[in-house]
């Protein structure tokens, strides 16, 4: 798995997205097989990364501060290289990434170390990548991995290119320049998408996946975040891009060939690429990063998506910090807290035995 250098930290303001203590009042008690997310807990937390994770974040917190309404929990959707960045250097008690951390730059062994022992990286939220675009009059189209590939590469640059035209048949295409519009950032939501494109395109997709965009690439636009990118595509004519699929509003969807079939993002299919895929080879038992089989032809699969990680020390220095942090990803992972997650971003649910993974680890959370 390729990494970015580790960059500086800068914390934005954590502030920014803090919910209101007498925000949204508690569902059901997350009990049994599901966790205990505790109750009278008191204190803040504060933590932050993928801004993939931005829905869903406001689910949880809303859920787990109803339960505990002297708790505050802060996530700042900085991106994903922030993210682990900001977990690192001990500016967040957790954090989120799309991308799972890895050793080839030192990240695991860098959270290792800042933790004094095993990191804990668990799979939270499981959600489809949407290829969108906006073309007026057009809702929907037939797009295989090998051509996505080529028009982000700035290698087809028409939307009536006879590429297009072949796998939309019907479909009035204009003679219109493609404008593709990638992260600024780095994005784990990046890393997944130019992983997808790297074992999906039959080699039409010759960079290394990166939460960077590729250098190499010119031309199109970038910007900052999920919400900057799905802006700058609704801005434009002519424009696509990529981004979770609980922020493509109102904008085109691709559907992707898998297979013999075109198919559009949704949970159910995301899930089916879970299933198929196996742990990431070597890891610890308190890391549970996957290997997504992307180049899947399973049927109904949607093998363009990411499986968003909550990143958590085993042990911390501080008792109250632990039962918060412990108290916060025990109703994240609960089922409870999956329902409202799906409810409020279309993420999939964790399947039962992830689920029942991840809980023992975070129930494993303890104070030094």
């Amino acid at each position: 798995m390729n990494r970015t250098s580790i960059r500086r930290a800068l914390v934005p303001g954590i502030a920014a997205l803090t919910l209101a203590l007498s925000s949204c009042a508690a569902g059901n008690e997350a009990g049994g097989s599901n966790g205990e997310s505790g109750s009278g807990l008191s204190g803040s937390i504060a933590g932050g990364g993928a801004s993939s994770q931005e829905k869903a974040q406001a689910a949880w917190r809303a859920g787990f501060q109803g339960e505990n309404p002297d708790a505050t929990v802060n996530y700042d959707p900085v991106g994903s290289g922030s993210g682990r960045e900001n977990f690192i250097s001990e500016a967040y008690l957790f954090a989120g990434t799309d991308a799972a951390l890895s050793d080839e730059e030192g990240e695991l062994a860098a959270a290792d170390k800042r933790c004094g022992g095993d990191v804990i990286q668990i799979p939270a939220y499981v959600s489809p990548i949407a290829v969108v675009f906006n073309l007026d009059g057009i809702d929907s189209l037939n797009l295989s991995a090998p051509v996505i590939a080529k028009i982000f590469a700035g290698k087809i640059t028409k939307w009536n290119d006879p590429a297009i035209a072949a796998e939309n048949d019907g479909v009035d295409l204009p003679n219109m320049t493609i404008t593709p519009v990638h992260r600024q950032d780095d994005s784990g939501t990046t890393e997944n998408f130019t992983k997808y494109l790297e074992a999906a395109s039959d080699g039409a997709w010759s960079h290394e996946p990166d939460g960077l965009w590729p250098a190499a690439i010119k031309g199109g636009e970038a910007a900052d975040g999920t919400s900057g990118l799905v802006g700058a595509v609704s801005s434009g004519q002519g424009t696509i891009g990529y981004a979770d699929d609980s922020a493509a509003g109102d904008l085109g969807v691709v559907a992707v060939k898998v297979g013999d079939e075109f198919n559009t993002p949704s949970a159910e299919g995301a899930a089916k690429v879970l299933a198929v895929s196996p742990r990431v080879e070597g890891a610890s038992e308190s890391n549970m990063a996957l290997e997504l089989d992307r180049a899947t032809t399973e049927s109904g699969a949607y093998p363009v998506l990411l499986v968003s990680y909550l990143l958590a020390c085993s042990t911390y220095a501080s008792a109250d910090d632990a039962e918060l942090v412990k108290g916060y990803l025990t109703y994240v992972v609960s089922t409870e807290g999956q329902e409202a997650a799906a409810g409020e971003a279309g993420s999939a649910p964790l399947e039962a035995s992830i689920q029942e993974e991840a809980m023992a680890l975070v129930e494993s959370i303890s104070a030094k």
